[in-house]
């Protein structure tokens, strides 16, 4: 007879189904007894632990935003140079989404749907006022004021600009495997970092 599960261990074993079947199938199309079915339960046990298909998407997104949010914070060294920052940014992202998959479908399933994704737009949020801040900073001590001034109220708009441009290019990475991350990694920090004109102009960062 097989030994039966604490409601702990249980509930984190259909907490990892449920991301499996979030991150393939959408919010949308996966029913309560998509995930039952997967993690080999019944329904109503499934509804024992969650009483809503949205309560648990919740909690999954909810375990994402910690996990990845914990990581960014990891690479955010005191001391570090914003162009280090946000390397590490970019790197941290890449590691990610090779690391969970399913984790990194969801956030691009629902990144921007206001009905399910309050968490993750917070992510999204987050991350993308952190880079733009990376970006501006580094300008800061040469502007006057008035410039200054100009470049806080322009941050917001470059969040979906870097978030949006990022986050896709990666998910485009993930599709194309024949690429090394290197050069994608390398492409997406230029990108950020030098901007379109400057690329244009054939300028670079330093990449190993």
């Amino acid at each position: 007879m097989a030994k039966r599960l604490s409601a702990a261990t249980r509930r984190d074993q259909l907490m990892r189904v449920a991301l499996t079947e979030f991150g393939r199938r959408g919010f949308h199309l996966t029913q309560m007894e998509h995930v039952a079915a997967a993690a080999g339960v019944s329904k109503a046990l499934l509804y024992q632990h969650f009483e809503s298909k949205e309560q648990l998407f919740a909690e999954v997104a909810q375990n994402i935003v910690d996990d990845l949010t914990g990581r960014l914070s990891a690479v955010d060294v005191e001391g570090a140079t914003s162009l280090e920052r946000i390397s590490g940014m970019v790197g941290t992202l890449f590691d990610y989404a090779t690391a969970e998959p399913d984790a990194w479908a969801v956030i691009i399933r629902h990144l921007d749907k206001p009905e399910v994704g309050v968490e993750l737009r917070e992510l999204r949020d987050r991350f993308g006022e952190a880079a733009a801040g990376r970006l501006l900073s580094r300008r800061r001590k040469v502007l006057a004021p008035e410039e200054l001034a100009k470049n806080e109220r322009r941050a917001p708009l470059l969040i979906p600009l870097i978030y949006g441009s990022l986050f896709s290019q990666i998910s485009w990475w993930l599709e194309h495997p024949e690429v090394p991350r290197g050069r994608a990694e390398s492409a997406a920090l230029d990108f950020i970092w030098l901007g379109l004109d400057r690329l244009r102009e054939g300028e670079h960062l330093p990449h190993p």
